[in-house]
């Protein structure tokens, strides 16, 4: 979350180690505080911002219109279920969980405030592993990604998308919402924190264009402290599925 990171090299996303990471997660404290890098006040201005992001979406679409919900979602990176309590659950039936730090999903499985969630069946699946080595198993009408896919190296990456992008129900969508790169000449940031990479807005759409990506929609996050790096969201749709769904892009870059 914070904007305190080096660049390490030319490639930055080699120096990606996934034990490091897991091991720093593994080690703050489940809560707002602990995965929100000591601002848990970005909560809020987050949750509202995704879910008007999706809002807008849902109005130009045909096939996933706003007056119902979305049959199956699911929260990639889900931590604690943030996003699944404060937005996924309430425009969705059912909501899966891919999260490879089990301290964390335990306040899902086992916490009073996805009590009701779970007695109603709406918390899915829980993979507990990391997107590296997740394929989904379910159709789904929406992939949340969200401050997560800095873990992966852009290799990675990309055969993640390769495995997900079948996965999408028609005129469903890919959301990455990540942190974008500020440096002067465009590079990756690593951060040797949590060991992962900041990407910058031109690495995403190279990564994109590389798996047959569209971006439908994407827009910057508001209200966010100056002091972090900026947020971007993108909706993406596979190529050769738009010509099949009725979804009217809505594409716009600021």
């Amino acid at each position: 979350m914070s904007g305190v990171a080096v660049d390490s090299s030319e490639k930055p996303d080699a120096a990606i180690d996934h034990k490091a990471a897991i091991a720093h997660w593994s080690n703050v404290s489940a809560d707002n505080h602990g995965v929100l890098g000591g601002y848990p006040q970005v909560s809020r201005v987050d949750l509202q911002g995704s879910s008007n992001f999706l809002a807008k979406l849902r109005r130009k679409s045909t096939i996933h219109k706003p007056s119902t919900r979305l049959s199956r979602t699911v929260d990639c990176g889900a931590g604690i279920g943030r996003i699944t309590a404060g937005f996924l659950s309430k425009i969705a039936e059912v909501v899966d969980i891919v999260e490879p730090v089990v301290q964390l999903t335990k306040v899902i499985t086992e916490g009073d405030q996805f009590k009701e969630l779970r007695k109603q069946g709406r918390i899915g699946e829980v993979f507990n592993k990391g997107l590296e080595d997740w394929t989904p198993s379910h159709q789904y009408d929406l992939i949340w990604n969200q401050w997560c896919l800095g873990q992966l190296t852009d290799d990675q990456l990309v055969d993640y998308f390769q495995r997900t992008k079948d996965k999408v129900t028609e005129g469903g969508w890919i959301v990455v919402k990540e942190n974008m790169s500020t440096d002067p000449e465009g590079k990756d940031i690593f951060d040797p924190a949590d060991s992962s990479v900041t990407r910058s807005d031109g690495k995403f759409r190279e990564l994109f264009k590389r798996v047959g990506f569209k971006i439908v929609a994407t827009e910057v996050q508001r209200g966010m402290p100056k002091e972090l790096f900026p947020v971007r969201s993108y909706a993406l749709q596979v190529k050769m599925k738009l010509g099949m769904s009725s979804y009217k892009t809505a594409t716009k870059r600021k």
